[in-house]
């Protein structure tokens, strides 16, 4: 990684949340002013149409008057990006970039929930194990129709996040429609600053005997590696013979990580991720560097609508190099990498610059990785302690057991 280290989490996708909320996807580049003397040089178009536009509104708009310079341009920014119709491209003000860097470092109070946008509509990406988001019910890819009894129609999702982010012990109130449901329902949380757990482990014994390891990680930050080569250590010595991977609600994180993951199950110098940019730029890939000590090993995957962005790097890598089943449901089809330029007033761009695609071609952005065992896990399954979805992949696990055999 050099210094605009990749972040691959399911990003744009704002983390409302927690403490070690500092894995956000985008690429980080240094502070750099341009000085543009000629607009015509960037855009073929007549300006004089923008002049007018202002001199209109100063004069009509019932507000124009007062109306403040700086908010002015900045709207004029936010316009711009807004025709690229990405929800990922967006502009924060001076004001807004501060805040942005203190999500960074997890420094305010939340739910617990990624925040993201779907056909314009603000929705949950998924709620983080043990938040508050998930111990109210919320569930992955509702829709917020409204905070506090205001309406998200057009808001941006960062926008969102200024309204469900405050201080801990504080309430708010969403209002959640969720596919299936009649009309929405609101759902008060009270916010706090969360531990997040990254991995969880158990041992499963099917009935033909057989030990599974069943490896639950719910996002890929920093402390992934040590913790998976941990959980492998344990699985080892209690005779697992076959792994689930969980991925179910992981939004992501640091790309080197899903890579560094990947180097378990693939040999050295495998193809995990393909990443394309801008029209006539040479394609770039990610290469796996680690042993592939569970190449041979029955592997077999979950994931929901809440596995997004490195989650499906990793799952679309193992389907395409080593041909593990995905059990469950459609991922969310977060395949876009943001880079954020630091302008010279303090606000920030943050700008789409490349999409990812699975080893062997398939796009992930907006379209998700359709599993091979599509398995719902409803309402009433969650309320009575039920996982069809986890049944399958042990089943689907074991049959590969028989299959190899004969």
């Amino acid at each position: 990684m050099n210094n605009k280290q990749k972040i691959a989490i399911a990003t744009g996708l704002l983390v409302v949340m927690l403490s070690g909320a500092a894995y956000l996807g985008y690429s980080y580049g240094h502070r750099r002013t341009v000085v543009i003397s000629d607009s015509k040089q960037l855009i073929n178009a007549d300006f004089n149409l923008f002049w007018e536009a202002v001199d209109r509104v100063r004069e009509k708009q019932v507000d124009g008057v007062n109306v403040d310079d700086k908010k002015l341009l900045y709207g004029a920014i936010k316009g711009m990006l807004a025709a690229f119709d990405d929800p990922y491209t967006s502009f924060l003000n001076p004001s807004d970039a501060q805040k942005f860097g203190e999500d960074l470092q997890g420094n305010f109070g939340g739910i617990g929930a990624q925040l993201g946008m779907r056909d314009e509509q603000i929705l949950v990406i998924a709620p983080l194990k043990g938040s508050p988001a998930e111990k109210a019910g919320i569930k992955a890819l509702d829709k917020i129709w409204k905070i506090d009894g205001k309406d998200t129609a057009g808001m941006m999702t960062e926008d969102a996040v200024k309204l469900i982010r405050g201080k801990e012990g504080t309430e708010v109130t969403l209002s959640i429609y969720r596919d299936g449901w009649k009309s929405p329902k609101d759902f008060s949380i009270t916010r706090g600053i969360i531990q997040v757990p990254t991995l969880d482990s158990k041992m499963v014994t099917l009935k033909s005997g057989r030990k599974i390891a069943v490896l639950s990680l719910y996002n890929f930050n920093a402390n992934v590696p040590g913790l998976f080569k941990s959980a492998l250590e344990i699985a080892s010595k209690d005779g697992a013979e076959g792994i689930v991977l969980d991925l179910r609600n992981n939004p992501g994180g640091f790309l080197d990580v899903a890579v560094r993951l990947s180097g378990w199950f693939m040999p050295k110098g495998s193809v995990v991720v393909v990443e394309k940019s801008r029209e006539g730029t040479e394609d770039k890939k990610e290469f796996t560097d680690g042993t592939g000590d569970l190449a041979k090993i029955p592997v077999v995957i979950i994931m929901n609508g809440g596995s997004a962005s490195a989650s499906e790097i990793l799952a679309g890598a193992l389907r395409d190099n080593n041909g593990v089943k995905i059990v469950g449901e459609k991922s969310f089809g977060k395949g876009s990498v943001q880079e954020v330029e630091s302008m010279s007033d303090g606000s920030t761009m943050k700008i789409t610059i490349a999409h990812w695609y699975t080893p062997k071609g398939t796009k992930i952005d907006k379209v998700g990785l359709k599993p091979d065992f599509e398995v719902a896990l409803t309402d009433e399954d969650s309320t009575k302690g039920k996982d069809p979805q986890l049944d399958k992949a042990l089943s689907v696990i074991d049959a590969e057991f028989v299959a190899k055999k004969q």
